[in-house]
């Protein structure tokens, strides 16, 4: 039976956020290596995700079929998509410990060839994963699979040609059961994405592509699964929905919040331990 968490508290999701990044940082510092500020602005939502609002199995299987699906196409945000996946029970937590290391399961970027559960696609090489998203709503469609294909994108990936291809297809083929976020950080390896590239109105962008469009706080865990409630509530009505989410990049570590600078560097022994003081111990534990 698929997992489903929805009668879960607000304070234990809160719970659960503060140990995924207690997991982030300390994921990054032992390598000294990976991307801890995206990651740490994304948490509430993964956290949202897994623990309220998809159903699905952790007896994994790549079909997924009858069970909601996720695709993280921004891939160097492994760290909090591998935190939340061994919170939520499909590998060992202590499997978090190996993150970068030489023969280990959690690289960099998800890959697929070291069959991870709860990994679809390798993902990393930026603006890849709307494609398979669509993909994978066609074929839900064709499986008369009722179940719902989630999505999280960064903005900056939004630069790259190939998403608005896929944002015209899914408009044109009504794939109304495919829900895609934005981290709208602003920020992206080279500094803030209205400086690299300017995005203008992505709400207005996708409105224009077809596409229903909500917008929330994506810190703001009671938002998130408001607004994710209300994204499956416009399922079904001939358009594929999308949630702009704001966050913060570096959310819940104040020397690493708002700037570019974290976007894929690794705290050092000082560093990690400043960011641990902030982040209070949790009943879950540290791997």
């Amino acid at each position: 039976m698929p997992h489903n968490f929805r009668g879960m508290e607000i304070n234990k999701l809160q719970e659960i956020a503060t140990q995924v990044r207690r997991d982030i940082v300390r994921m990054v510092h032992t390598p000294q290596s990976g991307h801890p500020g995206g990651s740490l602005g994304c948490t509430d939502f993964m956290v949202a995700l897994y623990f309220h609002t998809m159903q699905y199995s952790t007896n994994f299987n790549m079909d997924g079929i009858g069970e909601d699906v996720f695709f993280l196409s921004n891939g160097h945000i492994s760290p909090v998509f591998y935190s939340v996946l061994a919170r939520a029970g499909f590998f060992p937590v202590s499997e978090l410990n190996t993150f970068r290391m030489i023969n280990s399961r959690l690289q960099g970027h998800p890959a697929t060839h070291e069959h991870l559960p709860g990994v679809r696609i390798a993902s990393g090489s930026l603006g890849q994963g709307m494609s398979v998203a669509c993909g994978a709503a066609v074929a839900k469609r064709l499986n008369n699979d009722t179940r719902f294909v989630f999505s999280l994108h960064g903005d900056g990936e939004l630069q790259e040609g190939q998403n608005w291809e896929a944002i015209m297809f899914a408009a044109h083929h009504k794939l109304d059961h495919m829900i895609a976020t934005i981290d709208v950080n602003g920020q992206q390896i080279d500094g803030p994405t209205d400086k690299v590239m300017n995005l203008g109105s992505l709400e207005e962008k996708f409105l224009a592509f077809g596409w229903h469009v909500l917008k929330m706080d994506g810190n703001n865990i009671a938002e998130v699964i408001q607004t994710l409630d209300a994204a499956k509530e416009a399922t079904g009505k001939g358009k594929p929905i999308c949630i702009l989410m704001h966050t913060v990049m570096g959310k819940g570590v104040p020397f690493m919040e708002g700037t570019h600078e974290w976007h894929g560097i690794a705290p050092s022994d000082k560093q990690l331990e400043e960011a641990l003081n902030i982040l209070p111990a949790t009943s879950l534990g540290d791997y």
